[in-house]
């Protein structure tokens, strides 16, 4: 059974428009975290929300710190980019299943805050020696994720809509380009962009995983608040996933 912890927060910024990144001391997570996994955070110092909120693991280090990268985007949010050094946060986890690694040549590809659990993906694999190609939609110049942030040893390409760095258009646009040179690809954005993707046909030979978002309740498979149907029957997101093959899902 996993327990909830009071972490210590370390440091609490906006790295892009309306993105913040918090880092937290939690040990036993960052020890026990895989890429794709998640975490539940209390957003509030009562019961307004009431429900806690569901946060990818953006990275780990060794000095048993966590990262999460989040979108204020409501009441909750607004609470937690108000927390400073040294004030606490409760989180539940590591919770979810995560990625599932197998090629040594991994295409990643994010849309907008979806980048969240993909740099803790990608962190892993280069530390186990895979080569990794990171591909980021924006919709402008400023959304994208800063580069002095990234993991070392990674190729990162941004794509926006506005075209002012380097590439333009959407990210699906781009993504034909990489697929002779990937074994398998991992994505998080958007559910348009899951779409687009399983409409693409050149990547029907693909093993394509993509974590999903959602409303959640518990986090843990017992509310079943976040129940989604596959075709594989009916899957909870928290339990589940949230990664799943693209297959499987109902777009």
């Amino acid at each position: 059974m996993v327990n909830p912890i009071l972490a210590p927060v370390i440091s609490n910024d906006e790295i892009m428009p309306g993105i913040n990144l918090l880092r937290a001391e939690a040990p036993a997570i960052a020890a026990a975290a895989r890429p794709g996994q998640f975490v539940m955070v209390r957003t509030s110092d009562g019961y307004n929300p009431l429900l806690r909120r569901p946060l990818s693991i953006h990275r780990v280090n060794d000095r048993g710190e966590i990262a999460l990268l989040y979108e204020v985007v409501g009441k909750g949010t607004e609470w937690l980019a108000q927390r400073r050094k040294d004030d606490t946060i409760d989180i539940l986890g590591p919770l979810g299943h995560g990625f599932d690694i197998a090629s040594q040549h991994l295409l990643l590809v994010a849309g907008g805050v979806g980048i969240a659990p993909l740099i803790f993906l990608a962190e892993r694999a280069v530390a186990d020696g895979r080569q990794v190609r990171l591909l980021f939609g924006a919709k402008t110049a400023q959304q994208v994720y800063p580069e002095k942030l990234l993991p070392a040893d990674i190729e990162f390409i941004p794509i926006t809509q506005d075209g002012l760095i380097k590439r333009l258009g959407m990210v699906t646009d781009v993504l034909r380009e990489f697929i002779d040179s990937t074994g398998q690809i991992f994505a998080c954005g958007p559910s348009a962009m899951y779409k687009a993707m399983s409409q693409m046909k050149v990547l029907n030979c693909k093993h394509i995983q993509v974590s999903l978002e959602a409303r959640m309740g518990c986090g843990l498979g017992l509310c079943y608040g976040c129940t989604i149907e596959t075709r594989q029957g009916l899957k909870c997101v928290c339990k589940d996933g949230p990664v799943f093959d693209l297959t499987q899902l109902f777009l």
